[in-house]
């Protein structure tokens, strides 16, 4: 069976390694994010930052809060400012399903990952999650530790 091309475009930009440690990701939904010139050309360099992110349904439209695209050096004149709002697509029905899910639920809009997809456009994952307590986050850790002990022993036939 021959092997499928790996796709050359696609790429992550930025990830939110802390997002599944201190959420209870329920579901993700693949969005679509309104960018400027230097923010791309910032992000084709890969200097982002999501992990203090957040997004939030205001006024009928939905919107990334505090993500980090670092100023692009050759667009000094027409740049962009690092931490704006920046306004994400989504269709209608999942905007009136994450207002629903954030407004009466009392769910998190997290960003997962941000990244250029197989057509080279920005696409954000976020996840409708809800916090986690510290004795989930113990929890975790607990099963993750012995599923890594588990591993070990399986492998050394101790």
């Amino acid at each position: 069976m021959a092997k499928k091309p790996e796709n050359k475009n696609y790429k992550v930009i930025a990830e939110n390694r802390r997002a599944r440690y201190d959420y209870a990701i329920e579901s993700d939904l693949e969005v679509g994010i309104i960018l400027m010139g230097s923010e791309v050309k910032s992000l084709r360099v890969g200097q982002s930052n999501i992990a203090e992110s957040y997004a939030s349904v205001e006024n009928g439209e939905l919107w990334l809060i505090n993500g980090y695209i670092a100023p692009y050096e050759q667009a000094k004149t027409w740049g962009h400012e690092e931490r704006r709002k920046r306004k994400l697509l989504v269709s209608r029905k999942e905007l009136s399903r994450l207002w629903n899910a954030t407004q009466r639920e009392g769910m998190t809009l997290v960003p997962i990952v941000m990244y250029f997809n197989d057509r080279g456009l920005v696409k954000l994952k976020i996840g409708v999650a809800k916090g986690k307590k510290n004795h989930d986050k113990r929890e975790t850790e607990a099963k993750r530790d012995w599923a890594r002990q588990k591993q070990r022993l399986l492998r050394h036939g101790d």
